[in-house]
């Protein structure tokens, strides 16, 4: 018999060959991608760690085992369905997140990406892993914003009844008058319009048992007072002084003296109005500067501002409000036009100024000191019950595209 003689080569490789372990295996077919065995078994062991980590209890190993792939089946199923879409990450984008990660540890990136290393974690495994999550939280909110409606019926029930909001509620200081006639009180009303200090007259006149120290009563919320008296003084500015208000008792005159809490702030702002004129291709900046301040003259010279401002200003904004800006406060327009309106006296024509959106001139109505505090209150409250309505409609979102979509498993045994 012929011996057959293979190449060295040939035999080590059939060696080789027979020792070749398979590393990786398809463990769920998804849709039109694939979740790997090494996938679903890292994500175990790094959950299981977290338990251990946390000193929490840990479901069985099956239990745990299927939290982990149905995530990661609703994390692919998120990843295709944003790459239909056309999702991306740019580098930059995601460069700029990962300083952002670098800082919350307080390092700079190379530091990081050293300490990573140390720790035997991959940076570029990292990176990508926060890619696919920026990837995911971008095509939920365009699944789940659009969904979510928060009416102002609904928004109102919220704010009377949800008790987490109420900590929220700033602590009252009050002060009161109490007087046995309608007749008193409304005289000592018409003495505190005039000047007279609220507290002078109810050391004088109040049958409170406060009223020798000016009627002051103990600091709390609207929510532990009478009803009454939260009706008359809840949502009202520091300063508002009610109208009489009957009990049995007789007649009660309350002060809002001041407010305490987180969210309590004040702010200065202004009530202003302007005329803007914008440079173009057939007008100069010279040519704008000097027509406005035409319109600025004719104004000085008793011509009204709101009708000016509607025939001339090109604020689409203002112009047909006359000029109007409303109430604004610090930070919301631009450096030029703030500190303008800031210097302002009220009722005087400013000079004519530059800003990056053209040329205005402005005028200074009234000015306040804002009381914010129920606006903040509500925009915190606005931001809980999104935040609830948002979990919600992403869980059934959620649902529904697992429900709809083809998952495979294979069998690994």
């Amino acid at each position: 018999m012929k011996k057959i003689f293979l190449p060295a080569f040939t035999l080590l490789a059939t060696s080789l060959y027979s020792e070749i372990e398979i590393l990786d295996r398809v463990a769920v077919i998804v849709d039109d991608g694939v979740i790997m065995e090494s996938q679903i078994n890292n994500d175990f062991k790094e959950m299981a760690a977290r338990y251990d980590q946390q000193n929490i209890p840990k479901p069985d190993d099956k239990d745990l085992l299927e939290q982990v792939t149905e995530r990661l089946i609703i994390e692919e199923l998120q990843l295709q369905m944003a790459d239909r879409a056309g999702i991306r990450i740019s580098d930059s984008e995601l460069n700029q997140t990962m300083g952002r990660v670098a800082a919350n540890n307080q390092m700079e990136l190379q530091d990081f990406i050293a300490s990573l290393e140390k720790e035997g974690t991959s940076y570029e495994d990292l990176r990508e892993q926060i890619r696919n999550e920026m990837i995911i939280q971008r095509i939920q909110r365009g699944r789940v914003q659009s969904e979510i409606d928060i009416t102002a019926k609904e928004f109102e029930a919220f704010l009377a009844t949800d008790e987490s909001l109420l900590e929220l509620e700033p602590q009252l200081l009050v002060k009161q008058i109490l007087v046995k006639t309608l007749n008193e009180a409304n005289s000592a009303i018409d003495r505190i319009n005039n000047g007279e200090d609220f507290s002078e007259i109810a050391k004088e006149i109040s049958i409170s048992s406060n009223a020798a120290n000016g009627g002051l009563m103990p600091l709390r919320k609207a929510a532990d007072m009478p009803k009454l008296f939260s009706d008359a003084v809840n949502k009202k500015t520091v300063g508002f002084v009610s109208d009489p208000l009957k009990s049995g008792a007789g007649f009660h005159i309350l002060k809002l003296e001041e407010k305490k809490g987180t969210f309590v702030r004040y702010e200065d702002q202004w009530y202003s109005r302007h005329i803007l004129l914008i440079p173009s291709a057939i007008r100069t900046e010279e040519e704008t500067e000097n027509e406005l301040n035409a319109i600025r003259q004719r104004v000085i010279d008793g011509e009204s501002f709101a009708a000016l401002a509607k025939e001339f200003s090109e604020d689409p904004g203002s112009a047909k409000l006359g000029g109007v800006l409303d109430w604004l406060g610090k930070g919301v327009l631009a450096p030029e036009f703030e500190e303008t309106m800031i210097s302002a006296e009220i009722g005087t024509l400013s000079d004519v100024f530059q800003t990056q959106f053209g040329f205005h001139f402005l005028e200074v109505m009234d000015t306040r000191n804002h009381d914010m505090t129920r606006e903040l209150i509500e925009d915190q409250a606005y931001q809980v019950l999104y935040s609830r309505k948002y979990d919600e409609q992403l869980e059934n979102t959620l649902r529904s595209m697992r429900a709809e979509a083809f998952v495979e498993f294979k069998d690994l045994d």
